[in-house]
């Protein structure tokens, strides 16, 4: 069957597109801290040195202005007239010493003298301006890089969804795996239903959404992810699968969305990783391969069988039939 398009991908990325905001554009505005983190990194690197760059400039003409201003470019410095900025002679000098100032190099050949009240208010206004802009864009960077993005491209999905009996009841399941040794912490899985329907009212709902229960009840949804782990919807009479079968499901058109929620062990921060299973690729009456075997003293995994599966026999039927 063609592939159709869909609502999650199966590395994650959500298929919407936010257009026509029209005024309301500007909330984006109004949080501008949260919209610069979201940015791609070739934008906040270009609005990280553009800012410097202007800010620079900006405070180094100023500079430059007072000693224009002063007359101290023509002046002579030494004993007998002091200027401002002692050695500042053109814009070259004063942005050096604007630098020198900002990065608290520390002051030689050039510095700012007593006599000159400008000069000093200026100096606390730069302090107080570089101080702002660094926490702002250096906040910004930092967290970005420390977001756990990267951290869910090693939390891996079964490629396909399986249909088959466990304890003598129908599910639904598909398998998670923890690809690092670090842990994740408080790791909590929830699925999605998204199919449209039509209610008795004649309303049409394109994506509506369903929760599926994957161990509410009984903490099931709570996961020690150490190991691969067979998440188990069971389909029953409140399951939106319940008339499901395995002829119906060749005709059917729906998305599972699995959403894997935990924190990162090594850095206390929250990470989400999503995928999505299509009916094409929920398999009717498939089981997963064992992935686990007792080595000398550990348990090994072997990942090479973890998107495997084999037949097992199954009803063609639905719970409801």
């Amino acid at each position: 069957r063609r592939e159709r398009q869909r609502f999650v991908d199966k590395n994650g990325r959500c298929n919407v597109q936010h257009g026509n905001l029209g005024g309301e554009s500007s909330r984006y505005l109004s949080d501008f801290f949260t919209t610069l983190v979201d940015l791609k990194w070739r934008w906040n690197l270009l609005i990280f040195l553009l800012t410097y760059t202007v800010a620079w400039l900006v405070m180094a003409s100023m500079w430059w202005g007072i000693a224009y201003l002063r007359g101290d470019l023509q002046q002579a410095h030494g004993d007998t007239y002091s200027p401002c900025v002692a050695n500042v002679y053109n814009f070259p000098s004063a942005f050096l010493f604007f630098v020198e100032t900002e990065a608290t190099i520390g002051y030689g050949h050039r510095y700012i003298t007593e006599r000159c009240p400008e000069g000093i208010v200026l100096f606390l206004f730069q302090s107080l301006l570089g101080s702002v802009v660094d926490a702002f864009l250096i906040g910004c960077m930092f967290i970005k890089m420390s977001q756990p993005k990267k951290r869910a491209e090693t939390l891996m999905f079964s490629r396909a969804a399986v249909i088959s009996q466990r304890d003598a009841k129908l599910c639904l399941m598909f398998r998670v795996g923890n690809l690092r040794n670090s842990h994740m912490v408080s790791a909590q899985i929830r699925c999605k239903l998204i199919k449209s329907r039509q209610t008795p009212e004649g309303e049409f709902l394109p994506l509506d959404q369903c929760e599926l229960d994957v161990g509410f009840g009984t903490g099931a949804d709570q996961l020690f992810l150490v190991s691969p782990l067979t998440i188990c919807h069971e389909i029953n009479s409140d399951s939106p699968f319940f008339c499901l079968s395995q002829r119906s499901l060749r005709s059917e058109q729906f998305e599972i969305v699995v959403i894997l929620e935990g924190i990162v062990e090594t850095t206390g921060m929250t990470c989400q990783a999503r995928t999505s299973y299509t009916e094409d690729e929920v398999l009717w009456g498939h089981r997963f391969l064992p992935v686990m075997s007792l080595e000398d003293g550990f348990f090994r995994v072997d990942y090479s069988q973890f998107h495997a599966t084999f037949e097992v026999p199954t009803p063609p039927y639905s719970v409801k039939e």
